[in-house]
């Protein structure tokens, strides 16, 4: 089965399609057009469609279906948004699609039509802590997650008939910035972007308990908390954290660090606890990466950088040193497919 990989490059308003051979070379499928500051993907389960975030007013989901054969992306359908959403997730079934918004504070749920149309109208705008920066639904999907950034909170949520039920938000350590996270079995790995850290979590019926913090290990100093007001910045001297993705079975996890442009590799041990592996260089201010349903190879973007990194993945978990390919501008998002 042939595997494609996407690209959201924000600054060319473009998704781009490549096919990853076995070896692991980058071979240009296409683009498609979307508009200004695409960012966020997500596939939906059956792997028939791509849904892409515009984060420019007017703020709006993009739906491409994905030519099986050779991964072109044929416009389906355009659909307003509540709000600018970093991050876009569906639902175990392909029926919910969810939006954190950083900026708003809050989260929505937009019901999805049978042939993939997303609703015009959200079903639910949910104010949540300061900054919200992702949500997922866990493997149940009975229940969602959000992290949100400026409060140092998750927030769970109760998930049932396409509607989310909030429930009370777990704090925390200050300054830690909860970004991104990855749901593996009974646990959660949940990224801190200003202390590049990955605290575990055990979360059964909707119930987060702290297992245990790993940490990065950089030369770079835990960032100060950002206040509620305070814009997006370079964060020169300061860890700034980004994405965070286990293999497929589980056992290796990553993480991208922007300050350094580095992906940091964990190895998974009993419990659910990380210990640290090593650091890779890989493409400038990775916002972005994935890596493909075998384990084989891990992809990044840079959002300053025009390349693509992949660094093929070692039994140990290592990663190798980046092979390049073309990419485009203010690539910001990855994701994966095999069909």
């Amino acid at each position: 089965m042939p595997t494609f990989v996407f690209v959201s490059n924000a600054d060319d308003g473009e998704i781009a399609t490549y096919l990853l051979t076995e070896a692991g070379n980058l071979v240009p499928r296409g683009r498609a057009k979307a508009a200004g500051s695409v960012g966020p993907l997500a596939l939906s389960p059956d792997r028939r469609r791509l849904y892409a975030a515009v984060r420019a007013k007017p703020f709006s989901v993009h739906v491409f279906a994905i030519d099986p054969a050779t991964g072109a992306l044929e416009p389906h359908s355009v659909s307003p948004l509540a709000e600018s959403f970093p991050y876009l997730s569906l639902d175990r079934t392909g029926r919910s699609l969810f939006g954190a918004s950083y900026g708003a504070h809050l989260v929505s749920v937009n019901d999805v039509a049978a042939d993939g149309r997303v609703a015009s109208e959200p079903r639910q705008v949910i104010p949540v802590g300061r900054h919200a920066h992702a949500i997922l639904a866990d493997p149940t999907n009975r229940w969602v997650l959000v992290p949100c950034l400026g409060s140092d909170q998750l927030v769970p949520f109760a998930f049932e008939g396409g509607t989310l039920r909030p429930g009370a938000p777990v704090q925390m350590q200050p300054g830690t910035g909860p970004r991104h996270l990855a749901f593996s079995g009974a646990y959660v790995y949940v990224l801190g972007e200003l202390t590049g850290s990955v605290t575990t979590f055990s979360f059964r019926n909707g119930v987060l308990s702290e297992v245990a913090t790993a940490q990065m290990e950089t030369t770079l100093r835990p960032g100060a908390p950002r206040g509620p007001a305070a814009p997006p910045r370079e964060r020169d001297g300061d860890v700034w954290a980004a994405d965070i993705h286990l293999t497929p079975d589980n056992r290796f996890l990553y993480v991208s660090e922007r300050t350094r442009s580095t992906l940091g590799a964990f190895r998974v041990e009993s419990e659910g606890r990380l210990a640290w592996l090593a650091s890779t260089p890989t493409e400038k201010q990775p916002r972005g990466f994935a890596i493909d349903p075998r384990g084989e190879f891990l992809i990044a973007a840079g959002e300053k950088s025009t390349m693509l990194s992949v660094h093929a993945i070692d039994d140990d978990g290592s990663l190798s040193p980046a092979r390049r390919f073309p990419g485009g501008k203010g690539g910001n998002w990855v994701e994966i497919v095999e069909v």
